[in-house]
């Protein structure tokens, strides 16, 4: 089959599922070769629930504190990149979740909401890290969320429910992935798993480098395949760990886990591919968190940085950065002090989360005022104090939300920095907003407009000549 052929097939495949994939349309089992394309590495990366809003947002609050934008808009500044609007719904809705937005990405074909590449009649679509491993390519995932999470498990591995993280630590070794760093240490650690299996021992027996904080990242060789936990769940939000000497020594950037797995792959005579996820960045969103997000997006960016560097160096890397799907849809809101109150999250020392742990039901309303104005440089009136306080004295139905697990008044306290920063919110979910898709390098040039998310499979299969001999 040559590679028009096998590039339309693929884009019909992945219109929905009246229509056979390529691996059913002529009963035969796949081969993998390499034809010799022209990007021998591939780097995608997502920033998870970044609506354009956030994209915007953070270009902004760099320009203004810095008098320099985002490397993602200079990019398109400088008519660099091919760019395209996506579309990211998954097969059970226009919103789609994570896991399925993954899948589209990994395995080609939109699954339901909830699943990793198994379709709704229950076929399994080989992810697309599986397909390059065959093809001779290292293969990794750095994410700021656990390395078991959905976005990095939908390039590598098929399961029904995106919840079977610990199944999923175990399947991502079969495969023989180079690099995975991350948290998620709940999913390796004989301690917390509850069958108390020793993961991590799994892995080193299999030859593989076992590292647990940013010095051991890195120390480490780059000869060896990698695995790197580093914190009990998600990572640190950026504002945070910026805070705390100690979470900095423990815990890596995103660009350093960058840099690090192009340095562990970059060598390898056939290539390699790549993941990169700024993970937390969904859950600042989920949150209505705004120094979480603006700081995760820019740390983003500066991975951005590292990809977008080593390709224009290596001339045969293809970088694709996009996200898998917009969050709570953030934007700064009209207003004639519009431009002061934006510019007083230059202020912000924490992110909401942080604030919100720190408050206690004893807390006196001056206390909770004295926090708020120590880490937001806010002076609440005793009204807003009061509604805080409130939550904590339960004397208000607790929040729910996404990634809130202890509860706390996330929405109500974004309410309430709107007033003082501008930052407005139209939920704390998903949306189905079509989103920002850019492309560098080689293969950048069969970009169209406006595709869909399962387009994006074939593109890097026909960028790298990785295709499907029948």
């Amino acid at each position: 089959m040559d590679r028009r052929k096998f590039f339309k097939y693929g884009s019909l495949a992945a219109a929905g599922a009246t229509i056979l994939s390529p691996i059913d349309v002529f009963g035969k089992e796949i081969d993998f070769i390499n034809k010799g394309g022209t990007a021998k590495n591939i780097i995608m990366l997502i920033s998870d629930g970044m609506s354009t809003g956030t994209l915007n947002m953070a270009d902004l609050y760099l320009n203004r504190k810095y008098g320099k934008g985002s490397n993602w808009m200079q990019l398109y500044k400088d008519n660099r990149v091919s760019r395209a609007l996506m579309d990211t719904a998954s097969a059970s809705s226009i919103v789609t979740d994570s896991a399925a937005a993954s899948s589209a990405f990994g395995g080609g074909f939109r699954v339901k909401n909830g699943s990793l590449n198994v379709s709704p009649e229950g076929k399994e679509n080989m992810p697309i890290w599986q397909k390059f491993k065959k093809a001779g390519k290292k293969a990794g995932c750095v994410t700021t969320v656990p390395i078991t999470h959905a976005t990095p498990a939908g390039f590598c591995v098929c399961n029904d429910s995106r919840n079977s993280q610990p199944e999923i630590a175990e399947e991502y070794l079969k495969h023989g992935f180079d690099v995975l760093l991350g948290g998620g240490d709940q999913f390796f650690n004989s301690e917390k798993r509850e069958d108390r299996k020793n993961v991590y021992n799994t892995y080193e027996n299999k030859g593989y480098k076992v590292v647990k904080s940013r010095n051991q990242l890195m120390n480490a060789p780059d000869n060896k395949p990698i695995l790197g936990v580093f914190d009990h769940d998600g990572l640190p939000y950026t504002i945070d760990r910026n805070s705390s000497k100690e979470l900095q020594e423990q815990i890596p950037t995103l660009a350093e886990m960058t840099q690090k797995a192009i340095n562990c792959m970059k060598s390898h005579p056939k290539g390699f591919v790549l993941q990169v996820e700024g993970g937390k960045v969904d859950w600042a969103a989920h949150a209505n968190d705004i120094s979480g997000l603006i700081y995760d997006q820019i740390a983003f960016d500066d991975a951005l940085k590292v990809a977008i560097d080593f390709a224009e160096k290596d001339k045969n890397t293809l970088v694709i950065m996009t996200t898998d799907h917009g969050n709570a849809n953030p934007g700064v809101i009209y207003g004639k002090n519009a431009n002061d109150h934006f510019d007083s999250i230059h202020k912000y020392t924490q992110t909401n989360e942080w604030i919100l742990n720190q408050i206690q039901p004893q807390d006196s309303l001056s206390k909770v005022k004295d926090l708020i104005t120590q880490i937001n440089g806010i002076s609440l009136n005793d009204e807003d104090a009061k509604h805080i306080k409130s939550y904590y004295e339960g004397l208000e139905k607790e929040e729910e939300g996404l990634y809130n697990y202890k509860k706390l008044p996330f929405k109500t306290y974004s309410e309430i920095q709107k007033k003082y920063n501008s930052v407005g919110w139209i939920s704390m979910d998903h949306s189905a907003d079509y989103v920002e898709l850019a492309m560098f390098g080689p293969g950048s040039e069969n970009l169209k407009p406006f595709v869909k998310n399962t387009d994006i499979h074939y593109l890097m299969l026909e960028a790298a000549g990785v295709e499907n001999k029948f």
